[in-house]
């Protein structure tokens, strides 16, 4: 059953993958961001609506953390996959989903 979204810890989480995103040494050659900002600009637009009060939107974000998603190919392609896991699992329950 799904629960409602938690926006602080979807913000947090949202945060969190900037962070991961921002590593000097990722790989963007199988995610569909040309390269780090692209992701970031993203990511960025994503927080400020929430904070914004705006609701998310659901399917980028949950395609955003989905298996072979672009995170995911980010984190596999720079030797971080379990990392990537760890954090997908923070954005679900942020989201309510499971």
């Amino acid at each position: 059953m799904n629960r409602p979204i938690s926006y602080p810890d979807l913000i947090a989480v949202l945060r969190e993958a900037q962070e991961f995103l921002a590593q000097p040494d990722n790989d963007f050659a199988w995610s569909t961001w040309a390269g780090a900002e692209q992701g970031l600009d993203e990511l960025r637009g994503h927080i400020a609506a929430l904070e914004a009060g705006q609701p998310p939107r659901r399917i980028r974000l949950e395609t955003l953390f989905a298996p072979t998603g672009p995170l995911q190919e980010v984190g596999v392609g720079s030797g971080r996959g379990q990392e990537f896991l760890v954090m997908a699992k923070r954005f679900d329950a942020a989201m309510g989903i499971g």
